[in-house]
């Protein structure tokens, strides 16, 4: 190998200078290899010195800037309040966003279950995001490195009443590359129908989940069981017995019903059936995945590694499916994952958000043996894959997979001008909600910590 080819494989600016200044090659060839090192980055003088907000498909990315030029990205989970995150901002101001887990354990008391989490998760995937293009490295690679180069997904599929409707669905899906089907179905089935439900008259909002499960006073009937099984099945014959097929979006019904139902379900081999009942209620899920033999899974909605423990330790679940968004960011869903692990416990990803919150999902996933499938909800969005930049395109492959990539970080940027225009053909302003400033939020304080001790003026007394 020539001199010249070994210090450009090498990748160091300052090797570089040492051979220029020992002769061994000439100032261009430095030069050369100097243009390939990120120098604008001091990662252990790096400081947040922003943090704004813009809306994008249904939730909100955040970005953090920083006192050296580069940005990072994170977003604030379907559904939720920017003002979980804003909230939070003059708390992580001055921090050095490599400093990542200290910022989550600082921030962490501030989220909880379900759409509560997601400002403290947005800003930790932000953080990541910075810590990786400041060392120039990809999240996985921080975390421990990669288990899996690609990362399977199924695509969300809307369910509909009629079966072989729903059958081609999913076929479609199957068409394009995908090797992991989900469909959403539940008791809404049998609304209508004579019989196929016993339940409060009138009380329609029950059938929303309005009210957690065991208040419902919903009850399915052998008919009604009879019906749904009629349906599985005729999907079953569409899209064939050899691709996993798992089903979500039940409803509100005892749990008396969901074993029923369960149990109903059982000579469909399923995948798993998904979120029957609230993920709270730990010893009903031991009911549930005792009484069957199709895998139960749930924690969508669960905060932090140790809301999962009661499942695992109680083996109360087969799959656990937490959403990165909720569940912590990237390192809490690894150890989520590990946690998993170690109880025999496989891991899913629920995904429902926009490419930022695809690929923090895709850096935790290569990085967490246990893993199985993610979800990803963007499949039918044509603009989707036209969020973001730096990773090829489409996002996902053609044989159902998303490669993992290399480029430091979560490995992507935004595609400003395709957001703002998602937000005009909403009807919104690009210049007043394309990322506005937020000062109102600089100086906001509050006495976080949640233990005694002797304050500042009591020192001075006795000293």
């Amino acid at each position: 190998m020539k001199r010249r080819e070994l210090l450009k494989s090498l990748g160091l600016g300052a090797v570089a200078g040492v051979a220029f200044r020992s002769g061994l090659v000439s100032e261009a060839d430095a030069e050369e290899v100097r243009g390939r090192v990120n120098t604008n980055s001091e990662p252990s003088k790096l400081r947040i010195t922003d943090m704004r907000v813009t809306r994008c498909l249904g939730g909100h990315i955040l970005r953090l800037d920083t006192n050296q030029g580069i940005s990072g990205y994170g977003e604030i989970r379907d559904g939720a309040s920017p003002t979980y995150a804003l909230m939070l901002k003059s708390r992580v101001l001055g921090e050095n966003p490599c400093n990542v887990d200290k910022i989550f354990r600082k921030l962490k008391q501030f989220g909880g279950h379900g759409r509560q989490a997601g400002g403290v998760v947005a800003i930790e995937i932000a953080c990541w995001d910075l810590a990786g293009k400041a060392w120039g490295v990809p999240c996985w690679q921080m975390l421990g490195g990669k288990f899996r180069d690609r990362i399977r997904v199924y695509a969300d599929t809307p369910g509909s009443r009629d079966p072989k409707a729903m059958g081609q669905r999913l076929k479609q899906r199957r068409e394009k590359g995908f090797t992991f089907l989900k469909m959403d179905m539940g008791v809404s089935l049998l609304r209508g129908m004579e019989d196929g439900l016993t339940y409060p008259q009138g009380a329609y909002r029950y059938f929303g989940g309005s009210v957690p499960a065991p208040f419902s006073g919903i009850r399915i009937t052998d008919k009604g069981l009879k019906k749904i099984q009629e349906y599985v099945g005729a999907v079953r014959d569409v899209v064939g017995w050899d691709i996993p097929l798992a089903a979500d979006h039940f409803g509100s019904f005892l749990i008396e019903d969901a074993i029923k139902l369960a149990q109903a379900l059982d000579p469909f081999n399923l995948a798993w059936l998904e979120d029957m009942i609230p993920w709270s209620y730990t010893d009903d899920y031991v009911r549930l995945k005792n009484s069957c033999k199709t895998p139960i899974l749930t924690g969508e909605d669960i905060y932090l590694k140790e809301n999962f423990l009661p499942l695992f330790e109680k083996k109360a679940i087969s799959i656990c499916h937490p959403d990165l968004a909720t569940s912590g960011g990237l390192l809490e869903t690894k150890k989520i994952g590990d946690l998993a692990m170690e109880h025999g416990i496989g891991m899913a990803l629920h995904m429902a958000g926009s490419p930022v919150a695809l690929f923090a999902a895709v850096h935790c996933a290569a990085a967490t043996e246990n893993f199985l499938v993610m979800e990803h909800h963007g499949v039918d969005n044509l603009t989707y894959d036209d969020l973001v930049t730096g990773v090829p395109k489409p996002l996902m492959g053609k044989d159902g997979f998303v490669p993992v990539p290399d480029g430091p970080g979560l490995g992507i940027e935004l595609n400003e001008e395709v957001i703002k225009e998602s937000l005009r053909r909403r009807g919104r302003d690009p210049e007043k909600l394309f990322f506005p400033p937020t000062d109102e939020w600089n100086t906001e304080r509050s006495m976080d910590r949640q233990w005694s001790r002797v304050s500042r003026a009591e020192n001075r007394d006795t000293v």
